[in-house]
């Protein structure tokens, strides 16, 4: 299924805390990347997202940041700016270095039981250790205390995590994805309409299957703002800004291929996407519908690296 590492100049780190369940990961820009973001979910949890719009200033990002925590996790990227300082890197303003770190988190408080919140030294860390090539992926990072099936409450939930993928396009395009999966309804593959990972059945040895008992249900037995899919899609074109905040609306598309119901008002559903460069011309519109298919995989890999914890099964286990 390929990695987002895929694209050159794309690097991935992780921060994980194995004992609370919670943890960062950041997507380290090797040069500025030209950076968009579509906010789809009712409940997000962001920074910097507002700047990434395509009629305001600020063109580039130096690294964006995916994070357990809930609000508290948005403090992760004054460490990975703290990291980029260091490194010289970020918008010279005349006085002084200042790093453009755009960030969304989810809501991992059921698991990690808010006893530990990612902090600006995971982000740091995280920052710093990104690296290319084979990232680990499951219950690491930002997908560390992640569920998927929650219509039911947490009782019937199963473990996600983080996921990632690319694919190939015509002229050497690739466009790669990765996705911490935090939802409240199902992961569905695309390919066959079989949920794979979701609200469990009462004998927790099935899945009941979102998309028919939404007409059974006159409401989640959810509070607002307690699932979320967040993630970033990344492209080896040299696009600008405004084509990027087109593909990241496009992307979001796959998201709701894959999860079934998708961007409620419980959910902060948030996608980053940057431009790596390399290919000089590429159709805005093919890239956006390959990331559809990126983000798509992307959710489906954070379900199958999943392991299941204490009250929370893997659909490995199932």
């Amino acid at each position: 299924m390929g990695a987002i590492t895929d694209i050159d100049g794309i690097l991935l780190g992780h921060a994980t805390d194995e004992k609370h369940h919670t943890g960062t990961t950041v997507l380290v820009c090797e040069r500025p990347m030209p950076c968009g973001v579509d906010v789809r979910g009712g409940a997000p949890g962001t920074r910097e997202t507002d700047v990434f719009l395509s009629m305001n200033l600020v063109e580039t990002a130096d690294a964006v940041v995916l994070s357990g925590g809930s609000a508290f996790g948005l403090d992760t990227a004054s460490g990975v700016m703290a990291w980029l300082k260091e490194e010289g890197r970020g918008m010279d303003t005349g006085y002084g270095i200042v790093p453009l770190v755009p960030a969304a988190v989810i809501f991992d408080l059921p698991v990690s039981k808010g006893a530990v919140h990612p902090d600006a030294d995971m982000g740091y860390r995280a920052a710093k250790g990104a690296v290319s090539g084979d990232v680990p992926m499951g219950n690491v990072g930002a997908g560390s205390g992640a569920t998927v099936g929650k219509l039911y409450g947490m009782e019937f939930a199963v473990k996600s995590g983080i996921g990632t993928a690319s694919v190939v396009g015509a002229g050497g395009v690739v466009v790669g994805a990765v996705a911490a999966v935090n939802a409240l309804g199902d992961v569905i593959d695309p390919e066959t309409g079989r949920v794979i990972a979701g609200t469990l059945n009462r004998e927790r040895n099935g899945f009941v299957d979102a998309r028919k008992v939404i007409h059974d249900v006159s409401f989640p037995f959810m509070p607002p703002g307690t699932a979320t899919i967040i993630g970033v899609v990344a492209v080896n074109v040299s696009f600008g800004k405004t084509d990027m905040n087109r593909i990241a609306r496009m992307a979001h598309d796959g998201l709701a291929r894959a999860v079934f119901p998708s961007h409620t008002m419980l959910d902060g559903d948030t996608i980053f996407a940057v431009a790596a460069g390399g290919i000089a011309y590429a159709d805005v519109s093919i890239c956006g519908t390959l990331a559809n298919e990126a983000m798509s995989l992307a959710v489906i890999d954070a379900v199958k690296k999943a392991e299941s914890i204490e009250g929370y099964p893997a659909i490995r286990d199932l």
